[in-house]
């Protein structure tokens, strides 16, 4: 039974007794108080396990509560240095993809102007050639019209 609800029967055994005349006191029934006073001493020991179990368990509850949290900060905190670490590859992979395309484009340079320097080098020396071609053509056609003589016939 609940301790409460003997307080009550308590509190109505006092409040319905009979009174002493000219006095505050009343007339209880000592056998009904030892009975309900028994009760509660048997109550109450009970009520103590259930309210300790009660704590007990909250304090549990609680403990493995802490405990998760722990362990989901601890995930957190790991996904997070994952994320940073892998955030730090990525950049590390694009310094070094900005790097090669930059070295590409340097190398590009290089070869265009080496090129462009060897076209012009290639087309000089053809220049060249085919001037002196084209003064042996123009000295050969003007033997033929016969505006130069050779050097012997002149002697003549």
């Amino acid at each position: 039974m609940d301790v409460l609800v003997l307080i009550d029967k308590l509190d109505d055994l006092v409040h319905n007794a009979k009174s002493v005349m000219m006095t505050d006191q009343v007339r209880v029934d000592k056998e009904e108080i030892y009975d309900i006073l028994d009760q509660m001493r048997a109550t109450i020991p009970e009520e103590i396990k259930q309210a300790r179990w009660i704590v007990k368990e909250r304090q549990e509850m609680l403990a493995e509560a802490k405990r998760e949290a722990e362990r989901i900060v601890k995930e957190a905190r790991e996904r997070q240095d994952q994320l940073i670490a892998q955030e730090e590859v990525t950049k590390q992979a694009e310094r070094a993809a900005e790097d090669i395309i930059e070295d590409a484009r340097q190398r590009e340079r290089e070869i265009r102007l080496g090129a462009e320097d060897y076209a012009d080098e290639m087309l000089g020396m053809l220049e060249g050639n085919l001037s002196r071609m084209l003064g042996a053509v123009q000295r050969g056609r003007d033997r033929i019209a016969g505006k130069d003589e050779p050097a012997e016939l002149a002697e003549r």
